[in-house]
């Protein structure tokens, strides 16, 4: 992609002080709406259907369908990012949650594998581990220790550092929050790129052509596997972006990949300032569920601290990634990691291990 020298405009070019006033992005289910969610429940626990097993077809809400729609709605056309509240949390068992989130997720995409295990849902919490490690991201860096990412891998409830999924979207339900902090962080790409477009344009010329990155942890034995593919792309008009920047610098760790440069590193030390600068920054309660479009938003959060004897166990988020039926047209060059790039066609998630 040659830079644009123009910015971008529309409802997914946000600052944050508009998103802090605008409720736009949080869609609230009624109480009828929530007895119909426990209709499709007990229709699907009647069958004997587990968590897994759950398709649409499975958990019928024709109530909430038209606000699923809307919500999808604003996910590519709004401001992509949506807020989904109204259950209590309270009044189920944990397994009963998976259900009935799975059969929400379902109704608004199609959920993906996470892991080249087929893993379909992913609980967050703090298991006190390295949870790349938990997760099969491991390789050697070059002078044959553990990588870690930025050398100082934190544990579970350490920061993320701002980054797309691999997935249109990635939906967060909050079963218990934490006792402190884990506060999301959100940030607009096409707001990303007009703050960088303003102050430092020299160097967009990198984040607009490909950077290596390793396939670590995402396909098995993936660890030395890498691809190119630029942070920012359009394509019809709309940016998108795919970025994180531990996979990059996973692959500087390996044999033949080019040296990314002091200017490149540099490109991506402004692209983390100027997520930090247009940053919103939200907490999930009990019952919300999240979803952020990744082609439009970059998300990270902040460390936490739990204290379950405060927050009932400790915190504990479900992650579902979903293809979206309305996603936007990806430019031809994201096929390398898309594999369709059409919009509307069925794509992301993690090869299944053979």
């Amino acid at each position: 992609m040659t830079a644009r020298n123009a910015p971008f405009t529309g409802p997914d070019a946000w600052t944050p002080i508009e998103m802090a006033a605008d409720d736009r992005w949080t869609f609230a289910l009624t109480a009828d709406e929530v007895a119909e969610v426990d209709a499709a429940l007990s229709a699907a626990e009647a069958r004997g259907l587990e968590w897994e097993d759950i398709r649409a077809e499975d958990f019928p809400l024709p109530t909430p369908a038209a606000k699923l729609r809307a919500l999808a709605d604003e996910l590519e056309n709004g401001r992509g990012i949506a807020r989904l509240t109204g259950l209590p949390v309270a009044g189920y068992a944990e397994d009963r949650l998976r259900k009935i989130w799975m059969g929400i997720g379902a109704n608004i995409g199609t959920p993906l594998p996470q892991d080249f295990r087929g893993q379909m849902m992913r609980d967050i919490r703090d298991t006190g581990r390295d949870t790349d490690a938990e997760y099969g991201h491991q390789m050697k860096d070059k002078s044959g220790q553990t990588f870690a990412s930025s050398k100082a891998r934190t544990l579970s409830n350490g920061p993320l550092r701002f980054h797309n999924d691999r997935c249109d979207v990635v939906a967060l339900f909050c079963v218990r929050p934490a006792a402190k902090g884990g506060v999301n962080k959100v940030a607009s790409v096409a707001a990303v790129y007009n703050a960088i477009l303003r102050s430092r344009p020299d160097v967009l010329e990198f984040l607009c052509a490909p950077m290596v990155r390793s396939r670590l942890g995402e396909e098995k034995g993936g660890e030395a596997m890498t691809y190119a593919l630029p942070v920012f792309g359009v394509r019809d008009g709309k940016i998108t972006s795919h970025y994180s920047r531990t996979y990059i610098e996973a692959a500087q760790e390996l044999p033949d990949v080019p040296d990314l440069g002091p200017d490149g590193w540099k490109a991506l030390d402004v692209l983390q300032a100027a997520c930090e600068a247009c940053a919103f920054e939200f907490s999930q309660g009990s019952g919300d569920m999240t979803f952020f479009n990744n082609h439009a938003v970059y998300h990270a959060r902040t460390a936490f601290e739990d204290v379950p004897a405060v927050n009932g166990g400790g915190r504990l988020l479900m992650r579902l990634w979903l293809s979206m039926p309305n996603s936007r047209a990806l430019p031809e060059d994201h096929a390398i990691l898309w594999r369709d790039v059409r919009a509307g066609a069925p794509r992301g998630g993690i090869g299944l291990a053979e």
